[in-house]
Order: C-alpha cells, then sequence, then structure tokens
C-alpha cells in the first residue's frame, strides 16, 4: 500500500531511472483499456471523461486501444489549459487520429443521456488532487451518481482522497477503480471493486532514495522565522569542528536557526566558524550528567536536536547522554559516541541514528559486505531497536525496521573525517521540515553524498568535510527542474 505523496516521489524516481512518464501513461493506458474490456460487450457505448493532468491523458490513451467499442473522449476545460506535457501530447493524438472527442468548457454542455453511454470511464481528478469538486467536475460528478451507468474510475474516484477515503463534498459512485502499482490506503473502505495494475515502476523506484524524494520539502511563501525548523545541536568539547560543521550543515539544509550547546572553553572557537551560529556554553570542559537539566530545558522549544559531534566518550559524558535521553521526548539526531548508548536507554524521544559500520557493532547491530545482505541485518536491527537507523557506508542503508531505503550517492573521498557531522546536521534540519524521520534520514543521506560528489569534482579524493556544507542547497534541488 502506497500514499498519494510517496507515489508522486516513485514516479519522479522511475522517471530517474529511465522508465519514461510516457512509457508509464502507456502502460496505465493499457490498464484501463482492459478494465474497460472486462465490463463491457463488444459495441457498447463508452464515454471516457478525461481532466486536465496525467489522470486524464491515462485515459486519453485507453481511448486509442477501445477499437471494439463506440468510443467517444470528453476533455473537462480547453486543450490550451492541459496541465502536463505529455497529457497534451496524447490530447494532440487523439485529435489528429480522428478519434471522436470534444471539449466541455461549461458544465450545462454536459448531457449524459444525449450520449447514452453504456460505460462511462471518470479520469477527471487523480490521487494528486484533494478538497471538494470545483465546476465542471462537480457537476459532472452529479449527473454520473444519478445516472443508471457503470463507472469505472481511473486511480481513485474523483472527488475521493486516496489516502483516507473521504471526500470533502460530491464524490464519483465508482462500480470499479483500477489504480496503479500499489493500492492507496483511501481505497479499502469504497463499495467499489479495485484493481491494482502493474505498470512497469521498477522495485529500484522505491527502494533508491533518488530526486522524487525532495517532493517531501517545501517552504511555505508565507512562512515566517523559525516556521521552517529550529535545530539544537548538543557537542563539543574534546572537538570542536565536529560541532560547528554540524551547524554550519544543518543551515544549509534550510533549518531557520541552528543553536549550539557546547562546553565554555570551546564556545569562542566555534562560533567563529560561522555568525549565523547561535552558541551557548554550559560549565566545564566536557558534558556532564549536571548539565542535563538545563539541556532538556533548551531543547524543548526545539524542533530538533542533533546529540554527539564531538562530545568524546568520557564516562560522564555518557551518564549525560543517557539521562538526556531517557527525559527527552521530542526528534533528536544521535551520532558518533553518543550512538553506544542508544540501546540501553528507554525514551519516548523519536531517535534517528546515524553510524558508519564500526559503530553500528558497538551498538550490537551486524553488517555485511554485500549492500542487499547488511540491508536486511539493518532493517532487523532497526526494527529491535526501535529507531531510525542510517548506516553510513558505500551504499548508505536507512530503515525503521519496516521500510528501508537505499542511498547510492557519495564517493570514496568522502572516508575524511567531518563528513558523518555534516550528515548529521543535514539529518537534523531535515528532520524538522518532513514528517518522516525515515524520509528525513533518506533524503539527508542522498543530499549529503551529492554534496560530496559535487566537491570531489572540484578536489578530487583530496576533499575536505568543510568543502560540504555549502554544497548543500544545491544538492537538494532537483536536477530536472
Amino acid at each position: 500500500m502506497i500514499s498519494s505523496e510517496r507515489m508522486a516521489m516513485v514516479d519522479r524516481n522511475a522517471a530517474a531511472l529511465g522508465v519514461s512518464t510516457k512509457q508509464l501513461m502507456e502502460s496505465s493506458g493499457n490498464a484501463v483499456a482492459r478494465a474497460v474490456r472486462e465490463r463491457a460487450a463488444p459495441g457498447d457505448r463508452v464515454l471516457l471523461i478525461c481532466g486536465r493532468g496525467n489522470n486524464g491523458g491515462d485515459a486519453m490513451v485507453a481511448a486509442r486501444f477501445l477499437d471494439e467499442f463506440e468510443v467517444e473522449t470528453f476533455l473537462l476545460g480547453r486543450p490550451g489549459t492541459i496541465r502536463t506535457d505529455i497529457a497534451r501530447e496524447n490530447w494532440d493524438t487523439l485529435v489528429e487520429s480522428d478519434l471522436p472527442s470534444r471539449t466541455v468548457t461549461d458544465s450545462r454542455e454536459f448531457d449524459l443521456d444525449e450520449y447514452g453511454p453504456d460505460l462511462v470511464v471518470d479520469a477527471m481528478l487523480g490521487t494528486g488532487v484533494t478538497g471538494a469538486l470545483r465546476e465542471p467536475e462537480a457537476a459532472v460528478a452529479r449527473r454520473l451518481n444519478a445516472a443508471d451507468v457503470s463507472v469505472v474510475a481511473v486511480d481513485v474516484p474523483s472527488g475521493v482522497d486516496a489516502d483516507t477515503g473521504t471526500a470533502a463534498g460530491i464524490a464519483v459512485d465508482a462500480d470499479a477503480v483500477v489504480t496503479f502499482h500499489d493500492d492507496k490506503p483511501g481505497l479499502a473502505d469504497l463499495d467499489a471493486d479495485v484493481t491494482v495494475a502493474d505498470i512497469g515502476i521498477p522495485d529500484a523506484a522505491e527502494t533508491l532514495v533518488g530526486p522524487g524524494d525532495l517532493l517531501a520539502l517545501g517552504r511555505d511563501a508565507d512562512s515566517h522565522k523559525g516556521d521552517n525548523g529550529e535545530v539544537l545541536v548538543v557537542g563539543g568539547g574534546p572537538y570542536t569542528g565536529a560541532p560547528a560543521l554540524a551547524a554550519r550543515a544543518a543551515l544549509r539544509a534550510g533549518a531557520d536557526l541552528v543553536r549550539v550547546a557546547c562546553p565554555e572553553p570551546v564556545a569562542r572557537e566555534i562560533q567563529g566558524y560561522g555568525p549565523d551560529l547561535i552558541v551557548r556554553s554550559f560549565d566545564g570542559d566536557h558534558l556532564a550528567p549536571r548539565h542535563v537539566d538545563d539541556l532538556l530545558d533548551r531543547a524543548a522549544d526545539q524542533d530538533t536536536v542533533v546529540f554527539g559531534p564531538g562530545l568524546g566518550s568520557d564516562d560522564a559524558t555518557l551518564d549525560a547522554v543517557a539521562e538526556f535521553l531517557a527525559g527527552y521526548d521530542g526528534r533528536a539526531v544521535v551520532d558518533a559516541d553518543a550512538l553506544q548508548v542508544v540501546p540501553e536507554v528507554e525514551t519516548d524521544a523519536e531517535l534517528i541514528c546515524t553510524p558508519h559500520q564500526g559503530e553500528l557493532l558497538r551498538m550490537g547491530g551486524e553488517t555485511a559486505d554485500d549492500w542487499r545482505e547488511r540491508a536486511d541485518l539493518v532493517t532487523a536491527f532497526a526494527g529491535d531497536l526501535g529507531h531510525t537507523v542510517l548506516v553510513k557506508g558505500r551504499y548508505d542503508v536507512i530503515s525503521d525496521g519496516t521500510d528501508t531505503r537505499i542511498g547510492r550517492t557519495g564517493n570514496p573521498g568522502m572516508t575524511v573525517g567531518g563528513t558523518g557531522d555534516v550528515l548529521a546536521g543535514v539529518t537534523g534540519a531535515l528532520a524538522a521540515q518532513v514528517e518522516s524521520p525515515l524520509q528525513a534520514a533518506a533524503l539527508a543521506a542522498w543530499a549529503n553524498g551529492r554534496a560530496g560528489d559535487a566537491a570531489a569534482d572540484e578536489f578530487g579524493d583530496g576533499l575536505a568535510a568543510s568543502d560540504l556544507p555549502d554544497r548543500i542547497p544545491q544538492a537538494l534541488r532537483d536536477e530536472g527542474e
């Protein structure tokens, strides 16, 4: 089962893998044609009602494969307002092929009785559209529901939310639905026969992180400071570069505000890495249990905490990490030495753990040379742990124990120290912006690797971790846009 948002990502990832939208629409149209043949007899009158998006395009393709029927295609709106190139191309093909078609720009022009169909294909709106139907779609839906005619819906009945099965107003009461690739959550409660058609989307489009995953991101034009994420980085003491790299990466990954909590002796040095960082120190030269209450107060106002970069492994520090996680109930990215305490801590926090393979072993997990075998091991470990795990490597493995993604960006030059701190910061920023921890971690792994690849193009294996943060914004843009 797949949500409408995830389905849009998978479509885009399939295109990036070389399976074009045109190929997918041809397959979808064939699936619609098969559904019509199962419910209509040769010679029946079949009316295809098409919207101006790809849902309508699927039905336009179907019209070309229904020679044994008396078929007519209605386009709701003017051809010049068709929203996608591929749907427009298929409309033009219909017109040039002299197949019966007409446009409906006013709901009063839609007379179902005049046409007298034996079966209607509802392809007005697809899974990506929510909210109440507008005109002329609403009027068409009312007339379809009032008529004694069989209706086959494409992907989802128009007006029905594919994720919830509910409708904000009038919706088409379909007798059958042909949906694509995988079932949709909202179809289960419909009083309709649902068919899931395989349209040739490869499994890799779901498993491999790709440009489609960027659809999870979006910045509201009316947003204000803080709306796009506030991140607290807790780190430093033995090391100063690590928390600074994580904080800078969080800013470059879109967080509005990034604060750093660190031991007082290194605060000034960390501040020197950038004027955009808000640095607040605590006493002593390393994190200790006496600092935990103050850190919990600071973390309460943040969207995400990045815990671990540069903290070190002093016994008192690890005790403080455990005490913090036990008392925290928000979202946190745990990295570096702080990872080793996670398996022993009972916490209400939602954690994203970012170990390399050595740290994974120290946490009690297992690894393997083959990335597919490693993916199975990480999935099992994440399920036992009860948190999302991002295991860094040539192939990054990201799992919450149920779903697992693979990141294939990055290069051997990224074995240099500090790139993991950058990843932790990017993960923290995206976890503040994206609802799903798995999705945030997958995007972070992909973007961190792309930034590393861009740095390698310039510096080769001599890249430094400090080269990555400034390349994160471009890494989070879709090259196909």
